[in-house]
């Protein structure tokens, strides 16, 4: 597979039927501007990463860098966009059997029954929406980790946000064996439960879906796309010049600086 390095991240540079169809087993994960902010300064994110067999661009935004960058990406595939193309790409393959993680109390569970009424089968076998905080509690992750291997499920589908999804599967993938395929899914659950409504295609597809998810839930976003996000133009423009420098395990202090002021 061929990949493109935005920023020191290797994004597989697939069209979302590519994956669908290589898509055996693995770890998936679906870079945005925000998560290669944070793939900056957090080495345990960064090592997340590092364990990962799929990276999708899951950014209108980083779709148009690559260009910038002269490495082009075939197609932003978003993981709001990638989770019901996958079940419904998995329709009628029985080994296919969905565990939900995530969102607040109910909800994974209603997305479990939308789910499964569009599919005609039961394709996800259970769901679990945790505890704010919980992946500090080693009790409570220990009960979800049992929930999961007692469902038969052989895909495990988190949507807890980023990094936390990411580090949550990096940590506890060994202790999860019957699970082939984990996919980090974001705010995909709440959409799925019609609990949180998506932007319309056309803003998504001009790059401006962060805007219209700021605009909904400024008070959660607002930080994240206003001051922390902005770095990442400036440090496209360094590699553009190949003037960037990436270090895993500690944080540069330049970058330090800008993301303090």
């Amino acid at each position: 597979m061929k990949k493109v390095n935005i920023l020191n991240i290797y994004i597989d540079n697939m069209l979302q039927s590519e994956v669908l169809k290589r898509l055996k087993s693995g770890v998936v994960f679906t870079p945005n501007v925000d998560h290669l902010v944070k793939l900056q300064k957090d080495t345990e994110f960064f090592r997340a990463y590092e364990t990962a067999d799929y990276i999708l661009c899951d950014s209108k935004i980083v779709y148009y860098i690559s260009r910038f960058l002269g490495t082009p990406i075939k197609a932003k595939i978003s993981g709001s966009d990638f989770f019901p193309a996958f079940y419904k790409y998995h329709e009628n393959n029985q080994d296919i059997k969905i565990f939900l993680l995530g969102s607040r109390p109910g909800v994974a569970q209603k997305a479990q029954e939308i789910i499964n009424d569009k599919i005609g089968r039961q394709i996800v076998v259970g769901s679990h929406s945790p505890s704010f905080g919980f992946e500090k509690n080693e009790a409570e992750c220990s009960e979800i980790i049992n929930l999961i291997n007692n469902s038969g499920a052989t895909v495990l589908a988190v949507g807890v946000g980023a990094p936390k999804q990411e580090k949550w599967i990096y940590k506890f993938k060994s202790k999860l064996p019957h699970i082939k395929i984990f996919l980090a899914i974001g705010a995909t659950i709440d959409f799925e439960a019609g609990h949180v409504e998506r932007s319309p295609k056309w803003v998504s597809e001009v790059g401006m879906e962060w805007l219209y998810r700021l605009l909904s839930e400024p008070q959660r976003l607002w930080k994240r796309y206003l001051v922390d996000d902005p770095l990442f133009f400036w440090l496209i423009l360094k590699q553009k010049l190949k003037l960037y420098k990436f270090s895993a395990t500690k944080v540069h202090p330049s970058l330090r600086q800008l993301t303090e002021r």
